[in-house]
């Protein structure tokens, strides 16, 4: 994926004021707008001012495309050709919600939807459309936070910092943070939200606040992988373990355990822990089950006695792993 650079797309400087943004984009949308422009690439040029126009206006999505971007840049001075989002890339950024759909009636770009989603649609927001009342509810704010996957297995209480942009006094965009205190609760699974009534964007008149909803999602992990309640990890067995069966204790997220191998295990076998994935999250409901996936460890031919020893086992097996490449 191309990273799209908005500020070269609109003719404006990385530190444009949002009059110089909102003038430049009026300009070049009048020559571009698709009834009026003869240029031949008119209606792609339209389309591309309008996607970089509500990046740039909006100071959430503004303040977190330039986190993109500088994230973006040192990845392209180490040799990185493509654009991807890095795993979590916008965990921390609080975004108030919409009351209407802005980009309901237009496509975007694949980059578009990579950094902002859902996001940029504003899901779940309060406020009405139309004329304001004296009393107003307060919009309803996102934010994703990462936890350890052992928190989901015991539960934990976290204290996350959220940053949100808005507007200063000047017009432009900084960053407003904030510090919560939030419940982890047992059981919980990546991309599952929190809410936190009360905590999201105030209200007018005697309007009550919006609620702040959390995204959930797990920090990447030494040892483990994630599939939904299914937890998977690469157990290393000697030869000799796989060929002949072995009892071997192995790391869960709540402490080792023994688990058996049955002869003639392979590498890339299963192993199922049934039940020791991520706890069930709500009464009855099953929990996941945890996977070692078997690899086999060879070990190092650095002694005399080592090279022997390989020497020996080649000779006691007419055993050629390449026998079902051959014609």
């Amino acid at each position: 994926m191309k990273f799209k650079d908005y500020y070269q797309t609109l003719g404006v400087a990385r530190d444009a004021s949002p009059d110089d943004i909102k003038q430049s984009y009026r300009k070049l949308a009048r020559k571009y707008h698709p009834d009026l422009s003869k240029e031949p690439d008119a209606e792609a040029r339209f389309k591309e001012l309008g996607e970089a126009n509500e990046v740039l206006k909006d100071p959430e999505k503004r303040a977190a495309y330039d986190q993109a971007g500088s994230q973006w840049e040192r990845q392209r001075q180490g040799g990185r050709q493509d654009f991807e989002p890095p795993p979590g890339w916008d965990a921390g950024y609080e975004f108030s919600g919409r009351g209407e759909d802005p980009f309901g009636a237009q496509d975007h770009s694949d980059f578009f939807e990579a950094l902002f989603g859902a996001k940029a649609r504003g899901a779940g927001a309060r406020q009405s459309a139309g004329r304001p009342r004296m009393r107003m509810p307060g919009q309803d704010h996102h934010a994703k936070v990462l936890i350890d996957l052992e928190d989901a297995y015991r539960g934990a209480q976290r204290s996350v910092s959220l940053r949100m942009p808005v507007l200063d006094a000047q017009g432009h965009g900084v960053m407003q943070e904030r510090r919560l205190d939030v419940n982890i609760p047992k059981g919980i699974r990546e991309g599952q939200h929190l809410r936190l009534a009360g905590q999201g964007g105030p209200g007018l008149g005697e309007g009550p606040p919006g609620d702040l909803f959390l995204e959930i999602a797990f920090n990447p992990h030494s040892i483990y992988r994630v599939d939904g309640r299914d937890v998977y990890f690469d157990l290393a067995v000697a030869p000799w373990e796989a060929a002949l069966g072995a009892s071997v204790s192995v790391p869960t997220p709540e402490g080792p355990v023994q688990l058996t191998l049955p002869p003639g295990s392979v590498a890339g076998k299963k192993m199922r822990l049934k039940g020791r994935g991520i706890p069930a999250g709500a009464p009855g409901s099953p929990p996941g089950d945890l996977y070692a996936v078997l690899a086999i460890a060879l070990p190092a031919a650095d002694s005399d006695a080592a090279k022997s020893a390989y020497r020996a086992f080649a000779e006691a097996f007419d055993f050629n792993p390449r026998a079902h490449l051959e014609g």
